[in-house]
């Protein structure tokens, strides 16, 4: 009885929804794996663009990737010291 009230209020995922669903998760993580070295590239890229208009300590810049449930968050520590007001 259940099932069938789901059903007309469209409440219930077909597998294939279901099979999405897993792939994006998949797809998510596949994106997320990167090696310690593209990661230190990126660190590198970040701090030359970051400097051009502002000073930073880059001995304490932090860069780590986040993994929730189904997401993955770049985060960034970076201390400014100071902005730099003319390019």
């Amino acid at each position: 009885m259940l099932e069938w009230l789901a059903k007309l209020f469209g409440t219930t995922e077909s597998s294939k929804d279901r099979a999405k669903e897993r792939l994006r998760l998949v797809l998510v993580q596949d994106r997320a794996i990167l090696s310690p070295g593209l990661l230190e590239a990126l660190k590198e890229d970040m701090i030359a663009v970051l400097s051009k208009y502002m000073e930073i300590d880059e001995e304490a810049l932090e860069v780590n990737l986040d993994s929730s449930d189904d997401s993955v968050a770049l985060v960034a520590n970076i201390p400014v010291r100071s902005v730099r007001r003319k390019i």
